[in-house]
């Protein structure tokens, strides 16, 4: 038996989506239930999933009011009946041999989690969200992490995307951490690890993310990774929760404020933030340039979305210092 969790809060613009993946997967429905955790949504998300819940028995809808993804997996994982937990987002789209994938490969090497690879694409197709998509998607724009990245053969990692585990797994290594609003996933899949448990990265399937669409989103989320970041090594007590990639931005934010400050009393050492503002300009302005003219994308929008992206992780992290620091006072 599978049980399904999606977290889900004012997503009637993607709902469809998920669901219909969803019910076009090869899993037997017969041994397949789906949670729908909702926080409360008011823009019609609940109504949407009542009606697939009266056409289809194995789709169900629970209550999350603390409106936060740890709560909401929590609910799910206690509620379900199936002896393995699988874990989506309603900001995806899944092919259909995605539960059979993941289910056969945990089973098969007798895994604590499994997971896929993770393309990111966007609903609406314009040149702006063309543009984010391709960032989001880019080594410079996000990172090394094999799960963006894909794979071309089963490989153990310390963390994957949503993730498919056996039940027994949350008895043994705890549940999600509910102060986390953000990072949640990786705190669980790094309490794993240093547990003694095994998490690989599959390449048989994926998943697709369906990103934010406006630069407003894109900085908003990348906002809140940022300062989650740091709360979550706060929390936690553990820098080994997260990876050296997740602070790259901040420290590019800090070695353009830090040496500008320092240069109101030792004007020569703001070279440093001009030299690391230059560098940066060059980098985006040849990567941004590449991209474009392989891919016909517009070179601005790629620009100012590889500056937004850097810039609001950075400064979410930076606001993070400055709360935990409060925090501590």
């Amino acid at each position: 038996m599978l049980s399904v969790i999606c977290p889900i809060y004012n997503e009637a613009k993607y709902i469809d989506v998920c669901v219909q993946s969803i019910l076009l997967q090869d899993y037997p429905k017969q041994q397949l239930e789906v949670l729908f955790v909702d926080g409360m949504s008011k823009d019609g998300t609940r109504d949407i999933v009542n009606n697939y819940s009266k056409q289809y028995p194995f789709i169900r809808l629970l209550n999350n009011e603390k409106r936060i993804v740890p709560v909401a997996m929590n609910i799910g994982i206690k509620a379900s009946i199936g002896d393995i937990v699988m874990r989506l987002d309603a900001h995806a789209q899944y092919p259909p041999n995605y539960f059979s994938v993941l289910v056969k490969e945990l089973v098969r090497l007798r895994a604590d989690n499994v997971g896929v690879a993770c393309k990111t694409d966007v609903l609406n197709k314009t040149s702006k969200t063309l543009a984010i998509r391709e960032v989001l998607s880019n080594r410079f724009g996000v990172g090394n992490s094999t799960f963006r990245l894909g794979v071309d053969k089963v490989i153990e990692v310390d963390t994957v995307p949503f993730g498919c585990w056996k039940k027994d797994v949350f008895n043994k290594y705890g549940f999600y951490d509910e102060r986390l609003i953000r990072n949640q996933d990786i705190e669980l899949n790094k309490r794993i690890v240093r547990g003694g448990g095994h998490i690989f990265i599959v390449p048989d399937t994926y998943c697709t993310y369906l990103a934010r669409e406006t630069f407003d989103g894109l900085a908003k989320n990348n906002f809140g990774n940022g300062k989650w970041n740091i709360l979550t090594v706060y929390y936690t007590k553990q820098f080994k929760s997260l990876s050296v990639r997740h602070f790259i931005p901040l420290l590019f934010l800090l070695s353009l404020i830090v040496p500008s400050i320092l240069a109101c009393f030792y004007f020569p050492i703001g070279i440093i933030s001009l030299i690391s503002l230059l560098l940066y300009i060059f980098l985006i302005s040849i990567i941004s340039l590449s991209l474009a003219l392989k891919k016909k994308l517009c070179f601005l929008y790629l620009m100012k979305a590889f500056v937004i992206l850097h810039m609001s992780y950075g400064w979410g992290s930076l606001v993070g210092i400055i709360n935990m620091i409060g925090y501590r006072k």
